[in-house]
């Protein structure tokens, strides 16, 4: 539908929409999870964003024509991300990397800072164990990367077909998601990791490949184990931060954070591409460009 181009108010933001990814969240808005469609007369979809600077109110430094990357946090408002034009917070916004297309550059806001958040939430030092769940995916291939730089020794789930990607992006050791989960990790770490990064959600049955007096980190709320065998049970929840954004983009621009677009839509057909990702089962970001 046309709507009216919004205008950035004091310390806001406008973009000119380059490209705008896909996510769970975005299903979760139009099922009416966090509130009923009927409130209101439209709301927006997307959280993630690349393009350039297209105007900014008063307080703002970025210049006009300016290649960003934004993470609009916000769930519900009348215009977000995937439009031809987004106004957001300026500390929602970072330079997009140098050189990458604002495709791929469109995929890194909230995965990559749910990744870098949730680690955070893992005091692990050097050669410390961690156990990433769902490692082919969005989330958990960007959080392999980063807990790579950290140096900890990573074991990551996910497909068998992800093994050579996992493999080549820093995972120490892979186990299937066909396999019993704590079963297969103690192979590797007898005693359990210090610590899980519950990307795919699996709750109790990541829970248990942890050892004693450990730490897991779920990044969904609804399905947090209860804590057993004196381990920590933390939730992560991104939010805007444009420090932690400009330095995931500067990672990106280096290489070693790796975005991966699986399928690009016009904005035209955004309700087939969001068909698509509610079907699920793919490795990578779908992306609607204008």
């Amino acid at each position: 539908m046309e709507v009216p181009l919004p205008e950035p108010g004091p310390l806001e933001v406008r973009i000119k929409v380059a490209a705008a990814a896909l996510n769970p969240a975005d299903a979760a808005v139009w099922a009416g999870i966090f509130r009923s469609s009927e409130e209101v007369e439209y709301t927006g979809l997307g959280l993630d964003a690349a393009g350039t600077v297209d105007a900014v109110g008063t307080g703002v430094a970025l210049k006009v024509g300016t290649p960003v990357i934004a993470f609009d946090a916000p769930v519900l408002r009348s215009t977000k991300a995937q439009a031809e034009y987004l106004v957001t917070d300026v500390h929602s916004v970072a330079p997009a990397p140098e050189g990458m297309d604002l495709t791929l550059a469109a995929t890194i806001p909230l995965n990559a800072m749910t990744a870098s958040l949730a680690l955070d939430h893992l005091p692990l030092r050097p050669r410390d164990t961690v156990l990433v769940t769902g490692a082919g995916g969005a989330v958990g291939g960007y959080a392999v990367e980063l807990a790579r730089t950290r140096g900890v020794r990573i074991v990551a789930q996910g497909r068998p077909e992800d093994e050579e990607f996992l493999r080549g992006r820093g995972a120490t050791w892979f186990v299937s998601r066909d396999e019993e989960l704590s079963e297969a990790v103690r192979r590797f770490v007898p005693d359990g990791v210090d610590g899980v990064l519950d990307a795919a959600a699996l709750g109790a049955p990541a829970l248990a490949a942890v050892r004693d007096g450990g730490v897991f980190v779920s990044v969904r709320g609804d399905v947090l184990p209860a804590p057993e065998r004196g381990v920590a049970v933390r939730l992560t929840t991104a939010g805007p931060e444009a420090t932690r954004l400009s330095y995931l983009s500067a990672l990106a621009e280096v290489g070693v954070l790796t975005p991966r677009v699986v399928r690009i839509y016009p904005l035209s057909q955004a309700a087939e591409a969001h068909a698509r990702l509610a079907r699920g089962g793919l490795r990578g970001r779908i992306v609607l460009v204008p």
